[in-house]
């Protein structure tokens, strides 16, 4: 009985094979699997319902927006998550006010540490932590193209911003230091109620006018010297500054999430619009050859590409992963 048990468990197998290459070639789960990414969407506060229907299309697990979470809301959709059997990888923080007035500054800070503690909850490991933007109407900056920084690796201060003369962006450049300061601050005022719930803040970098080339960023998130520090890579993000491969090329081991994102460069190579993913200016497999050699496994979560429809938001992530 036992022999026959073992010769059927084999001729099942070995039925299943070519599917599961066939898959494996076409770049769809199995391959996502094998290559060790993991896929996701991000969604609001998870129930049944909304994480059946990522499930269901093939997804691996979500992000949440559910950052003001209370521990027992947390908690609840826990439960929810780990009846439907898709985890809830990662908190979506976002935006905060490090550089901001001591009261807004304080206010950050303790936003911060309620999404740690209902990312503990969630079962999620990191958050995702935007510490701050400056700009605005008033204070000149360079256009994204004509940016040519350099910095104080130390201080991650900025020496210059663009080639040749520097001072119509002085107030920018101080804004920037101002702004480096402020955070990394308040950043490691926040590395112990980070490693006490034990979720790494994952610092991303969204149109907010701050580090805005591969070096500086990776400086940035660099200086903390902390596991609990890492970065948030969004890939769509970085198109209009530089090639979002130079990113993942400076960061490296740094990068702890990924968001799967598309942006669209004008003819002329300046300016441009965000895009459902693979109809945009992202050269995803060079993208993917640079996260493999940062050996970065892990998630692999689309933000945008809302107008698509699960299961076309989850093939075209398949092909994404598999570097086509």
């Amino acid at each position: 009985m036992a022999r026959f048990l073992k010769r059927r468990t084999f001729l099942k197998a070995s039925a299943a094979a070519p599917a599961v290459l066939a898959l494996a070639r076409a770049g769809g789960p199995a391959m996502a699997a094998a290559n060790g990414y993991k896929k996701a969407l991000i969604i609001g506060k998870p129930d049944e319902k909304n994480l059946g229907a990522v499930k269901a299309a093939g997804f691996d697990g979500v992000e949440t927006q559910a950052a003001d979470a209370t521990v027992a809301e947390a908690e609840a959709s826990r439960q929810a998550a780990e009846k439907v059997g898709l985890p809830i990888h990662s908190v979506m923080r976002g935006w905060m006010s490090f550089n901001g007035k001591p009261d807004e500054v304080a206010g950050s800070i303790a936003k911060v540490e309620t999404s740690l503690a209902a990312a503990q909850a969630f079962g999620a490991d990191a958050i995702l932590l935007v510490p701050c933007r400056i700009g605005g109407k008033t204070l000149k900056m360079p256009e994204a193209w004509e940016f040519a920084i350099t910095f104080d690796p130390d201080t991650g201060h900025l020496k210059q911003v663009v080639a040749g003369d520097n001072a119509p962006f002085a107030d920018y450049i101080q804004a920037h230091d101002h702004a480096t300061d402020t955070s990394r601050e308040a950043i490691k005022r926040l590395i112990p109620a980070a490693e006490k719930t034990g979720v790494v803040i994952a610092v991303e970098n969204v149109w907010n006018n701050l580090w805005v080339k591969p070096d500086l960023f990776a400086n940035f998130v660099r200086s903390f010297g902390s596991k609990w520090v890492q970065a948030y890579f969004d890939i769509g993000n970085h198109v209009k500054y530089a090639p979002p491969q130079d990113f993942v090329k400076a960061l490296g081991p740094l990068i702890r999430k990924v968001h799967v994102k598309d942006f669209k460069l004008g003819p002329d190579g300046h300016g441009g619009k965000f895009v459902d993913i693979r109809d945009g200016s992202v050269d995803y497999p060079a993208v993917m050859k640079c996260l493999d050699a940062a050996g970065y496994r892990g998630w692999m979560t689309i933000e945008g590409s809302g107008g698509l429809s699960h299961d076309e938001q989850s093939k075209r992530l398949d092909l994404i992963i598999a570097g086509k």
